[in-house]
């Protein structure tokens, strides 16, 4: 009965809901007075044309079955006059009763009623002992892939939803969903925010403001992340209480930006690891191209450890009889000082002078333009929106405003002799067929893009794409490096480095011996004893208990590991 009464306070609290429940009550009440009408019509024609006396009820009970179209025959007009009345009240009740009636209800009582049940399914609150869990503001392109890796780490999570029926939906979906407003403390009171792990607010600048403030109403000490769209709304985020803010899509230009081949060969630092950097170096007109790892000989030469190869955007293991190519990209891992000789022995090679093209001038064009500028590297940017074409003016040497597609302007932009094109449209398809159209024209550039749409990575990769990398990625592998207290180290989409501690299976075992890469496609780079990293690795390493495993590989692959040899 509870559950009932608090249905039905929710159902009529709706303005809507009140309005169509007062019409369908205007028209019951217009059919009421058409029946009492055609009853005492009934006792006119009775009385004064057929001669018959017949109670008032009587009346009510043949207006009825014939409007009905029941009509059991037991009264009959015998007159004219009588028998045309009848056909007006059967049209008048087919009309009426059969065919508006059931329309009103179901409109204005029946379908508002099952859509505030639905409403009412997803919860408002989540129960009082739940603690460790994170916040998610919004449903948005990072959410998936957030939950997702939530849901690996063992970690509880709810998606914050302010309109009941977004919710009802995402609920019914399997999606933990919590229906509340996002500037209202009850809200937060309601999802245990004083024993939450961390509140994610990825929504809108302005709205992001409301949550950070409304949040530290409620529990000062919690860690807040959010995301910014605007590098202005970064300072008035942090000044509203979030510790951290993202302001993704300049970080996304700048991780692009890191990933292109200009100048010269040189290694590009993604990530670090204890006193460790790890890097990535493309072989494009290196000494090291057309040869297997084992004859690079870089770890004599430099001291750095090759931990990976891309090759054409897949990751294969640093195994020495791998061939490598002009398109090769080495994964590698060692320390600044290793780094800085392994640059100075290329500072020789891929020497292109030739600006990098960068089609796309919006907010990541932008960013990576600056920070490819920072870099001393000369920058075409190739734009449609003569706006963004004049903010983009003052990062790069020149703009050429026009549609990509056009060979004349992308060949005036120099796409024949750029070392590296960087596509950041936020359109999938363009991106895609841009890979296609700037590999047919130049063979040698190096083609690094963005996507929004992980489904796609395989296709852009087909049309020759060197590197891909995407929002969502980006934001899920950021929220988390955050989360768990560590350096983002951001490889490619889909490939992460992290450790693992040795299963008990593989406790006083070689390396060779576990057949990790065959079972589940990891690669072990590097092992973690009492905080020291160790890289030079060989088949037999023994994996001592107490240890930890460095490896590089996709969150499947990850999940195939747990399976082969417990978690």
């Amino acid at each position: 009965m509870k559950l009932v009464s608090t249905q039905l306070s929710y159902f009529f609290s709706d303005n809507t809901v009140r309005r169509n429940v007062r019409a369908l009550l205007k028209y019951v009440a217009f059919v009421s007075i058409v029946v009492v009408i055609f009853a005492e019509l009934f006792h006119l024609i009775m009385v004064n044309v057929e001669g018959q006396e017949h109670s008032w009820f009587t009346g009510l009970y043949w207006t009825l079955t014939v409007m009905s179209t029941l009509g059991f025959g037991d009264i009959t007009f015998q007159s004219d006059l009588g028998r045309i009345f009848s056909m007006v009240v059967l049209v008048s009740g087919v009309v009426l009763l059969l065919i508006v009636l059931p329309f009103a209800f179901i409109r204005f009582f029946y379908a508002p009623w099952l859509e505030a049940q639905i409403r009412h399914r997803a919860p408002q609150s989540v129960p009082a002992d739940t603690s460790g869990h994170v916040i998610i503001c919004d449903y948005d392109t990072i959410a998936p892939g957030l939950i997702e890796r939530l849901k690996d780490e063992g970690i509880l999570y709810f998606v914050l939803e302010p309109d009941p029926s977004i919710a009802s939906d995402r609920y019914l979906d399997g999606i933990s969903t919590i229906v509340g407003d996002l500037d209202n403390s009850e809200t937060y009171r309601a999802l245990q925010l004083e024993k939450a792990r961390m509140v994610f607010a990825n929504r809108e600048d302005t709205v992001n403001t409301s949550i950070i403030l409304t949040v530290r109403e409620v529990a000062p000490n919690v860690p807040i992340i959010a995301t910014a769209g605007k590098e202005n709304s970064v300072d008035v985020l942090k000044l509203s209480g979030a510790d951290h803010v993202l302001c993704l899509k300049q970080f996304l230009g700048e991780q692009l930006a890191n990933r292109i081949s200009a100048s010269r060969a040189r290694s590009n630092v993604v990530g670090h690891l204890k006193d460790l950097l790890i890097a990535e170096l493309p072989l494009h007109r290196t000494p090291f191209a057309e040869k297997t790892i084992r004859e690079t000989r870089l770890r004599e030469i430099s001291g750095v450890s090759i931990i990976g190869v891309w090759e054409k955007g897949r990751m294969q293991p640093a195994r020495p009889d791998i061939p490598l190519s002009n398109s090769s990209v080495l994964v590698i891992i060692g320390t600044e000082a290793q780094l800085d000789a392994l640059d100075d022995l290329l500072i020789i090679y891929n020497i292109n002078e030739n600006p990098v093209l960068i089609v796309g001038g919006g907010t990541v064009g932008t960013a990576a333009a600056k920070a490819l500028q920072e870099q001393d590297v000369p920058v075409h940017i190739v734009e449609q929106d003569p706006t963004v074409c004049k903010r983009a003016r003052e990062h790069c040497q020149a703009v050429f405003a026009g549609d990509a597609e056009d060979y004349y302007l992308l060949n005036e932009a120099g796409i024949l002799e750029a070392p590296s094109v960087l596509l950041t449209t936020h359109d999938d398809a363009m991106n895609i067929y841009l890979t296609s159209y700037c590999r047919q024209l130049n063979p040698d550039l190096r083609i690094v893009s963005r996507i929004t749409q992980e489904r796609n990575m395989d296709a852009i990769h087909r049309a020759g794409a060197d590197f891909v990398l995407s929002y969502a990625s980006l934001g899920v592998e950021s929220v988390l490096s955050i989360l768990q207290g560590r350096e983002l180290i951001m490889l490619a989409q889909g490939v992460d480095l992290f450790s693992v501690p040795l299963p008990g299976a593989l406790h006083g075992k070689q390396l060779a011996e576990t057949n990790i890469g065959a079972r589940t496609g990891l690669n072990v780079v590097a092992i973690q004893d009492d905080g020291e990293v160790r890289t030079n690795l060989s088949g037999s390493t023994v994996l001592e208990r107490g240890t930890e495993l460095l490896m590089m590989g996709s969150n499947q692959q990850r999940h195939e590991f747990n399976e082969a040899f417990g978690s």
